[in-house]
């Protein structure tokens, strides 16, 4: 037989065996299509997502050539990329003259002959919506022209065209509460527009903007603040620079002599046919410049394939055991090709044949499911990114290398029982007998040193910062580990003596067919390492970043505030604002500002033309931060994190490092405040310190300046001429005073409370002779405002004569880290209940002669259901808590690594934060270890049948 022959007879076979045994075959192509899918749809949403040059140019130009910009430095030479992106004025070129000393430049001149053009310009606005007014930009551009076809698309309605109408983006329709149809004022001029369609920037699908047509918005609002004065004094439009949007003489475009010759008159130019084809280097002035930015992707390319080549491995894991069992069952006609004259190879041959076919087909449904899910949840990736995908972009060799990377792995996870199978002799094959094989000793032994070496390699790398030690380390460290499952798996047969019957069996089996139960263990081990090591490094850096953020305010609070205080705001009816629209609880807190001498807020002009107040720090070990002046970098040198974050967070440091300014009282951070401040604000329920305050002591948050219980006040009383009031009343040469007042000190915890150093009641500031006054008011939330919410408060707060404003905490500019957290928990799951599925389909396919036994030794219908849940949640638990130990490696040493580049940033400058966090996902892990395992035990038990079939008795 030739081999040709042999092959395509193999393959007969292993697809009738395919056809036969179909619910096995459809377990094998679902655990291999399962990844195929996963990367098809991820790797057709990166390239589609991921736009190329010509994509952005269309989100610049639309379907013009080029785009002129005029830099306002005057006609000088500038030096520009063929991208139009970077530029520069040449090397020893002169300084630009000012703006009004430049001689003008005709931008239109520039442009090649036989062009037209569009102008493009935007300003900042306020402007009405339904729910009250909001802030937003518009952008003077003729939209319905068709060269802006690809930036700016027409979702519904009419383009504007008359120089009352404007478009608007559908997130500015979303956020607004506006239709089409509805007018719009711009305030300021108080010009009213209407609505006349909804349009989309597909580059940019969440910008919230209006769009009209030229000269409609910016030169009116010009006119109209030229001809305003008085007491309605309009301010100007704050409009950006002009630019024009080019098409070029049919055929020809804008070509890269045109570039250079606009930029021979200060005209930057960002041209398609330049940024697709740039001219050589040689023909590029900035080129020398811009040599060496090349950027090293070996780190990514390493990452890529260690996740491939464990991606798999974790197939080869799940696939492998459906095989194994397939050939065992499949053990009578093997024996028969050997006994027909098959040799061993072919043996061999038939059970790899299977593999490549399942794996074939595998790769193909994985890859056509994966191009159907992309193509149907388009929409919702592209809400999701922000933007369109130009077209859905195929790279035919990664598809076709994704579909090998499954039909090579089914030949891999087939490889191991086609050389079992392969071994066993004919009369074990027709006779149906298993032998018997003692379990090896060695790997075992080999798998403890590999793992205990591979997480000393991994930590060594994170220590040392060698992110390719911790790579290889932890891959080393759960191959390791993937050779001591088998001992795992073996001793949880010892702890089933004393459990009920079911899970007794459960364990048993599980140990007593390890060959089938420790791939699967192995499988969801590998998928549950991967979701811990990148959910444990995630949520780590997410609590870093919310520890390096700096609040500026007290979380869950608002702030209502004066504007100016040279003009008399009404505070009642911007409260009455606030509390109507906000989501507050509680009554306000009053606070009020206070300062010595003139008001520096108003006469700010003259060199010491105000006076000025200050807490006096006093000297001391105890006052000083000494990570800051003489000898910090000393010790920045000795300390560990943990100590640098003590340090860094007492007393004495907190507000060293930055000073946050709030509430307009200046750098000593005293406002005037009573009991309702403390508690609102401050969230310091303390009735010894609401009793200090009401009898006129004022209340310390920040113990470093008190000693002895008392802080030092430096007031220098400067009155300003212009301040005829106030010079009046206190006539004659400046004066400094120095107080010292007795004050209740807060625990240390309340040092950094954003804004507030020290609360000062009213009498208090009285009696030191001191110049104080209403601020605003501080508000308790119980959540966060709307968007309508906030709207709404502006347009009314507006009505009670714009002279306050209301602002509530920034958050600390999370990423999207709860999403990420959830889809590496629902991946690793999903992973989990299809490794948990299949072994327990095998156990129940390969243990029918243990359960026939049961049944006939009287055991009730029910056990079979409790026993196939009992053996899934077997391999799931201990797949997941092994995974949970697995991952933590890599996660631990990348932090490690994380901490190493903290700690010289902080030896350099040692009041710059060091804490490096190692935060686990607790909620994450409890949803794999808890909720994963006990949902395929009852998925398995409630999809196993009690009846029990008629079995032919063999012989």
């Amino acid at each position: 037989m030739s081999l040709f022959s042999g092959w395509r007879a193999a393959f007969r076979i292993a697809r009738r065996d395919a056809v036969r045994a179909k619910g096995r075959s459809a377990l094998v192509v679902a655990m291999i299509a399962l990844p195929v899918l996963g990367v098809t749809a991820a790797d057709l949403t990166y390239r589609s997502a991921l736009p190329t040059v010509a994509e952005d140019l269309t989100a610049d130009l639309g379907a013009a050539d080029a785009r002129y910009t005029y830099q306002e430095m005057g006609p000088v030479r500038l030096e520009q990329m063929p991208d139009g992106l970077i530029w520069q004025t040449p090397e020893g070129s002169p300084d630009p003259l000012p703006q009004d000393e430049q001689k003008p430049v005709d931008v239109p001149a520039t442009f090649p002959e036989g062009s037209r053009y569009l102008t493009e310009q935007s300003a900042p606005v306020s402007v009405t919506t339904r729910h009250g007014i909001t802030d937003t930009q518009i952008t003077e551009l003729d939209i319905a022209d068709p060269l802006m076809r690809g930036r700016v698309e027409l979702t519904d309605g009419a383009y504007p065209r008359a120089k009352n109408e404007m478009a608007a983006t559908e997130a500015f329709l979303d956020a607004s509460g506006l239709s089409i149809g509805d007018r719009v004022t711009v305030r300021g001029p108080e010009q009213v527009y209407t609505l006349t369609g909804a349009v989309e920037r597909p580059a940019e699908l969440k910008d919230e903007s209006l769009f009209a047509v030229p000269g409609a918005v910016i030169a009116p609002w010009q006119k109209t603040a030229d001809g305003s004065g008085g007491d309605k004094e309009i301010l100007p439009p704050q409009a950006s620079d002009l630019k024009w949007l080019v098409k070029g003489p049919p055929g020809a475009g804008v070509t890269w002599k045109d570039v250079l010759a606009a930029n021979e008159t200060g005209v930057v130019v960002r041209a398609r046919q330049v940024a697709l084809n740039p001219p050589p280097d040689s023909e590029v002035p900035m080129a020398a410049q811009m040599r060496g930015w090349e950027t090293n992707d070996a780190e990514m390319t390493a990452a890529a394939v260690t996740v491939a080549a464990m991606a798999v491995l974790e197939i080869v894991l799940l696939a492998g055991p459906a095989f194994a069992v397939g050939a065992r069952r499949s053990r009578r006609q093997l024996g028969l090709v050997g006994s027909c004259g098959g040799t061993r190879g072919q043996v061999r041959a038939v059970v790899l044949a299977g593999g490549a076919v399942l794996g074939g087909v595998g790769a193909v449904v994985g890859v056509g499911t994966g191009f159907g899910l992309t193509v149907l949840f388009r929409p919702v990736i592209e809400d999701f990114t922000g933007r369109r995908f130009g077209e859905l972009t195929v790279q035919p060799w990664e598809i076709l290398g994704i579909a090998l990377l499954g039909l090579v792995t089914g030949v891999l996870a087939a490889l191991a029982p086609a050389i079992v199978a392969g071994r066993q002799s004919v009369l074990e094959s027709l006779t149906g007998r298993r032998g018997s094989r003692r379990s090896s000793r060695v790997l075992p032994i080999v798998g403890s040193v590999v793992l205990a070496g591979g997480t000393a390699l991994a930590l060594y790398g994170g220590v040392s910062g060698n992110t390719d030690l911790v790579a290889g380390g932890s891959v080393l460290a759960e191959l390791g580990l993937l050779g001591c499952i088998p001992v795992i798996v073996g001793f949880l047969g010892r702890l089933g003596r004393r459990l009920p019957l079911t899970p007794r069996i459960a364990l048993r089996d599980a140990a007593r067919n390890r060959g089938r139960t420790a791939p699967a263990v192995a499988a969801v081990m590998a998928a549950v390492a991967g979701s811990v090591a990148i959910a444990t490094y995630t949520a780590s850096g997410t609590a870093e970043q919310a520890y390096d953020h700096q609040p500026n305010l007290t979380p869950g609070t608002a702030a209502l505030m004066a504007f100016d205080s040279t003009e008399k705001a009404d505070l009642p009816r911007a409260r009455a604002a606030v509390e109507q629209n906000y989501p507050v609880t509680g009554a306000p807190a009053g606070l009020g500002r206070v300062w010595a001498g003139s008001d520096c807020s108003v006469y700010y002009e003259e060199e010491d033309g105000c006076g000025t107040l200050e807490m006096v720090k006093p000297t001391g070990k105890a006052h000083a931060c000494p990570l800051k002046g003489k000898g910090a970098k000393e010790l920045a040198l000795r300390i560990s994190a943990d100590e640098h974050k003590r340090l860094m967070n007492s007393p004495a440091c907190v507000d060293e490092n930055y000073t946050t300014i709030v509430f307009g009282s200046g750098e000593h951070k005293i406002v005037i405040g009573d009991a309702a401040l403390l508690t609102s604000y401050v969230k310091l329920d303390d009735p010894a310190a609401a009793k200090a305050l009401a009898a006129g002591t004022p209340v310390l948050l920040n113990s470093a300046y008190a000693k002895n219980g008392e802080v030092t006040l430096k007031a220098a009383h400067v009155y300003n001429e212009r301040d005829k009031k106030n010079r009046a009343l206190h006539p004659g040469k400046a004066r400094t005073t120095t107080d010292k007042l007795k004050v209740y000190v807060a625990p240390d915890s309340y040092a950094a409370t954003p804004g507030i150093r020290m609360i000062m009641p009213q009498r208090t500031a009285d009696r030191l002779g001191l110049h104080s006054e209403e601020l605003g008011s501080i508000y308790t939330l119980n959540r966060e405002p709307t968007d309508a919410e906030r709207q709404a408060t502006d347009a009314a707060m507006e009505q009670a004569g714009n002279g306050t404003y209301v602002w509530t905490a920034d958050s600390a500019g999370q990423r999207d880290d709860a999403a990420v957290l959830l889809i590496l928990a629902l991946f690793a799951g999903i992973v989990t209940l299809g490794a948990a599925a299949i072994t327990t389909g095998l156990s129940k396919a390969d243990a029918e002669a243990d359960l026939t036994t049961l049944s006939a030794v009287g055991a009730p219908p029910g056990v079979r259901r409790s026993l196939s849940g009992f053996q899934c949640l077997v391999v799931a638990l201990t797949g997941v808590l092994l995974g949970t130990l697995a991952g933590i490696v890599p996660a631990v040493a990348l932090r490690l690594t994380d901490l190493r580049a903290a700690l010289v940033d902080m030896r350099a400058d040692p009041m710059q934060s060091a804490y490096t966090p190692i935060v686990m996902p607790w909620e994450t892990i409890a949803l794999l270890a808890l909720v994963v395992p006990v949902l395929a035990g009852l998925l398995a038990a409630a999809l196993t049948s009690s009846r029990q079939k008629l079995a032919r008795r063999a012989g």
